[in-house]
């Protein structure tokens, strides 16, 4: 599969192993051709989670994460990549609806949006939630204080 993709993309995918795990780390121009292929020619048809890191310190702040599953390879792969802070990165409930929630909450964590979602909105915090508590600059006391204040009307226990 690896050499493959190598083929296909070249120096745009670059894949590895962590303790027995496959990963692949991949531009982001790469991401939903990419994602579409490894779903159809590839056989991953389950994608079991979306996830996101946070490096405020790096150019390109967030590693966005798919934890994709075969089953009738019985095979486990990760693909990752790189974006900056405000940049959006595709959607990829089309290729798997399973996404629709997992991409809500990465919006909601981190604050990275997903072009072409069909309800890109939060999913854990109330709507007037301010900021994104998953990354590493937030100020989660401060928040905290504020909104117990605000909606029970009490002052917090922190």
């Amino acid at each position: 599969m690896i050499e493959r993709l190598k083929a296909q993309y070249g120096s745009g995918i670059e894949p590895l192993t962590y303790l027995k795990q496959n990963y692949m780390i991949a531009d982001s121009s790469l991401i939903p051709e990419l994602l579409q292929v490894l779903r159809d020619q590839e056989e991953f048809d389950y994608c079991v989670d979306v996830t996101a890191l946070h490096y405020p310190q790096r150019e390109k702040q967030f590693d966005v994460i798919w934890i994709l599953y075969s089953h009738p390879r019985n095979e486990r792969i990760r693909v990752k990549t790189m974006i900056k802070d405000g940049e959006a990165i595709p959607s990829s409930v089309s290729i798997w609806p399973t996404a629709n929630w997992l991409e809500r909450e990465v919006y909601d964590m981190f604050g990275i949006r997903f072009e072409g979602h069909p309800d890109l909105k939060r999913i854990l915090l109330s709507d007037g939630w301010k900021g994104h508590p998953l990354r590493k600059d937030y100020g989660i006391i401060q928040q905290d204080n504020e909104w117990v204040q605000i909606n029970l009307g009490i002052e917090s226990g922190q």
